[in-house]
């Protein structure tokens, strides 16, 4: 069929839009992620040396097998922590031409493209750091050797933004676990970088971009909030057990310059717990399970998982740190990851985009870390995580409807038991199914006149 000459330049327009367009904005609300005008459920892993380790077969098949569990974003980085620059991928190929961030390498980046185009074919879009920030300056860990200044950083940026500029599956991150340091011109280097993919993407309104730090009570908004290339705050809680994680993503929410906010990367499953394995052992799913719901009932619009054995991409032979215990392959199968879809099935069970946190709905809400009541709600619905299993009880009148439905929500298994339907107007007290360590659960209150379905 033969399109009129009118019809052939509105296909090309067409076309261009959507190849240029951003695909992620955020909410008229200033608090959640949007794709394509649809509210988007960031469910991240921490996949670091992605491009650096794994071969195409390999990352394929790490792709694959992350969709299916309902993950919907990996985030991984161009230069990476393991000697990224002297150390070559697995066809040899280095990403700078001598170490020069003015002359990336092509065959370097084919791989790299290859990956990024896989990962959108089964649904998965891909949270890109530039640079592991050894690059940019050390710390007490980290090979560096470091390359990055304000001018090459930028025109290193806009080559990037230049090339992923029509790849609709692409989030970018600055910083690669750093902070800046005082008194020196490490936040003119990232701002530089910054600018360079804006540059190249095609403008501001073109990408999404955030920043990736080490540990602190800020997160990126420390240096960056109000930089307009910020689009959303991230934080690192890092690898300790019961870290206050809620009241980080408090803090931010709180802004009066809204942005939305993420805990990028929480204690990992598997992991030396604050690095010291003698003494405190080593994470597990409850851990990671517990930080993923603390964060997103105190506000945080997604989550990202990690593994130990899989940030590393760990295989017999190869360089390893802080001791992980099994090979990456095995490690995707580990009870915390495949328990993510969990807290994502029920979040995407009811309106995302009005959900706030509210903590004045549980009476009993001043407790310790380890047994942590963390509520949330939209407007005629709410959820409220007790880590341990410890009664609470809700005050009246937080949301619509005079008959609510009652349900427990477990964590482990995304299974429901019915609670009955209790009066709105009064105080009801709950105690869920069973207590203790490990033994986690989500109270979902619906009104009733809405007739949700059950997660």
């Amino acid at each position: 069929m033969r399109l009129s000459r009118i019809s052939q330049t509105l296909f090309f327009l067409f076309i261009c839009f959507t190849a240029s367009g951003q695909a992620f904005t955020v909410s008229t609300n200033k608090r959640y992620l949007m794709k394509e005008g649809k509210p988007f459920f960031w469910l991240g892993d921490t996949a670091w040396e992605l491009f650096h380790r794994l071969d195409r077969e390999d990352a394929e098949y790490y792709l694959k097998k992350r969709a299916a569990q309902g993950f919907t974003v990996i985030q991984a980085v161009a230069l990476a922590e393991f000697d990224g620059l002297e150390v070559p991928n697995p066809y040899g190929e280095r990403p700078l031409v001598n170490n020069d961030p003015t002359k990336p390498n092509e065959a370097y980046f084919k791989h790299v493209d290859f990956i990024i185009d896989k990962a959108a074919e089964v649904g998965i879009n891909i949270a890109f750091l530039p640079t592991w920030g050894d690059k940019v300056f050390k710390s007490t860990w980290g090979k560096g050797p470091e390359v990055f200044n304000e001018s090459n950083a930028e025109v290193y940026g806009k080559w990037l933004g230049n090339r992923y500029k029509t790849r609709k599956n692409l989030i970018w991150v600055l910083g690669g676990d750093r902070n800046p340091r005082a008194g020196t011109r490490d936040t003119e280097i990232w701002r530089a970088m910054a600018a360079g993919i804006t540059a190249g993407g095609g403008g501001a309104d073109k990408v999404m971009m955030t920043y990736h730090p080490q540990p602190n009570r800020e997160g990126a908004s420390e240096w960056f909030h109000a930089d307009e290339w910020l689009d959303f705050n991230m934080f690192q809680t890092g690898h300790c057990r019961d870290a206050e994680v809620y009241n980080n993503i408090k803090r931010s929410y709180d802004r009066q310059l809204i942005k939305p906010v993420i805990d990028g990367e929480p204690i990992y499953e598997d992991h030396p717990v604050c690095f010291n394995a003698k003494e405190l052992g080593i994470s597990n799913a409850y851990d990671v399970r517990k930080s993923a719901y603390l964060d997103l009932f105190a506000g945080a619009f997604g989550h990202t998982y990690g593994c130990h054995d899989i940030w590393q991409m760990y295989a017999p032979n190869r360089e390893a740190v802080n001791n992980p215990h099994v090979f990456w392959q095995q490690a995707m199968d580990l009870p915390g990851a495949n328990e993510m879809k969990y807290v994502r099935k029920l979040i995407e069970s009811r309106p995302i985009t009005d959900r706030v946190p509210d903590q004045s709905i549980v009476v009993e809400s001043d407790l310790p870390a380890y047994e942590r009541i963390q509520a949330t709600r939209g407007k005629d619905y709410l959820f409220i995580y007790t880590a341990t299993g410890k009664p609470f009880s809700v005050n009246p009148g937080k949301i619509t409807g005079n008959q609510l439905n009652a349900f427990w929500f477990d964590p482990r298994n995304g299974k429901i038991k019915d609670a009955g339907q209790v009066d709105s107007k009064i105080i009801n007290k709950f105690t869920p199914p069973d207590s203790g360590y490990g033994k986690d659960w989500v109270l979902v209150l619906d009104d009733a006149s809405k007739n949700y379905p059950k997660p």
